[in-house]
């Protein structure tokens, strides 16, 4: 077993320094490691506000680095004192002691010192191993071929040798990493493992938001990327794509998708599997909508008893051609986006400019109400949704808008 084979080479390398250092330094140490394992967790919740004022804004990164930096500061202050208290033992032998009761000592430090220098390496094979554990957990998720780099196979040997070894139980306790990390894994694993997954998450509903940017849309109409996924290249494959490079180049995107994504962490898994959302379904109005051309053609034909088939294939075509890309976008933030609309009205008009709107909509006790500009007049307009079909009063004239698929 790989694992086995470093726990012994990391005990073998602390025997051969501990008998190199002597008994007092490597008995700081050995404090070090046991001060370090037990403050690292309280006190990196200090250190994660300052890497986050210094510059980096990617959680994970700032959970998996606190921690080592708070264990790397208590090591090097046991160090030093370590260095202080050998010298002043070194010299009282040296100068003081006579020379036989030197030499006696410099023994007996070795000796000692190698047997602490055995602990001190099966200690750091277990706070290794509590750092391998959680990243291999989620490179093991990613995992695709053999032309994953060299560090990520390792890394999931030493994982899947944790696993195998009941070792993993030990390497839990110690686990630095809070439980969205592993979530965020799982997540991860289900949207790379199903490509088409990737049409489902843009209509979760707090991912509409998400879906509105322009980054996700460019992302969203490009073939080359599209193709890529679906033929399941390798994780850097995707990770070193152009245009997913530049997201992760910026921090406060990267920033925003995570705040976005951390909330509903499970209920976004339940959705990917199920295409159920038990924390938004029942607020019925979120979604994307699509104009329904077909029947808005009947109610302008109900409300026009007395149409020539001249005037009908007219409106039919002015229909057609305004409201074909007429979409509605409800968001969990209670906002509403109008999308490509000509004025809401069905008489067909020599002339027109599609635009786009922002408002909010409300829940008024099972029924909507949307709070829109258009034509630059404020409106308020009734809206209620019956299973996946959302009617919208103007006037009194009914707009039906599907649910998106």
């Amino acid at each position: 077993m790989t694992i086995w084979l470093l726990g012994l080479l990391l005990m073998a390398s602390g025997a051969g320094l501990g008998y190199r250092q002597g008994a007092i330094r490597v008995a700081f140490s050995f404090v070090a490691i046991l001060a370090g394992a037990l403050l690292a967790g309280p006190l990196s919740k200090l250190v994660r506000p300052l890497l986050v004022s210094f510059g980096l804004k990617t959680p994970p990164l700032a959970w998996l680095l606190a921690p080592i930096i708070v264990f790397v500061i208590i090591s090097i202050l046991f160090k030093i004192g370590a260095l202080a208290a050998h010298q002043k033992v070194d010299v009282h032998y040296k100068y003081r002691a006579g020379e036989l009761r030197m030499v006696l000592w410099e023994r007996l430090s070795r000796r000692v010192g190698l047997c602490l220098g055995i602990l001190n390496g099966a200690a750091y094979f277990i706070l290794l191993s509590s750092i391998i554990y959680p990243l291999s957990y989620s490179t093991y998720q990613l995992a695709s071929s053999d032309s994953d780099p060299a560090s990520a196979r390792w890394l999931n040997r030493l994982g899947q040798d944790l696993q195998n070894t009941g070792f993993s139980k030990v390497a839990r306790a110690l686990d630095p990493m809070p439980q969205v990390w592993y979530d965020a894994s799982d997540l991860a694993g289900l949207i790379y493992s199903n490509p088409l997954s990737e049409a489902r998450i843009s209509r979760y509903p707090a991912f509409l938001g998400l879906a509105e940017r322009p980054e996700f849309k460019d992302l969203g109409s490009d073939t080359a990327f599209s193709e890529l996924r679906q033929k399941k290249q390798p994780i850097m494959d995707v990770v070193n794509y152009p245009k997913i490079d530049a997201m992760l180049q910026n921090p406060d995107f990267v920033l925003l998708v995570w705040n976005t994504v951390v909330p509903d962490m499970q209920d976004l898994c339940a959705f990917l599997e199920t295409g159920q959302s038990p924390k938004y379904d029942a607020e019925k109005i979120l979604g994307r909508w699509n104009f329904d051309v077909t029947a808005a053609i009947n109610t302008y034909r109900r409300t026009k008893t007395n149409l020539t088939p001249k005037e009908l294939q007219a409106a039919r075509r002015y229909i057609t051609t305004a409201f074909e890309k007429t979409k509605l976008v409800a968001m969990t933030d209670g906002k509403a986006i109008l999308k490509n609309t000509p004025p809401l009205r069905l008489t067909p008009a020599a002339a027109f400019t599609p635009q786009t709107c922002e408002g909010q909509w409300k829940n008024l006790e099972g029924k909507y109400q949307l709070s829109l500009t258009l034509n630059g007049a404020a409106q308020e307009l009734a809206a209620t949704v019956e299973g996946d079909r959302l009617t919208v009063l103007n006037e009194g004239t009914p707009f039906v808008f599907n649910r998106e698929d």
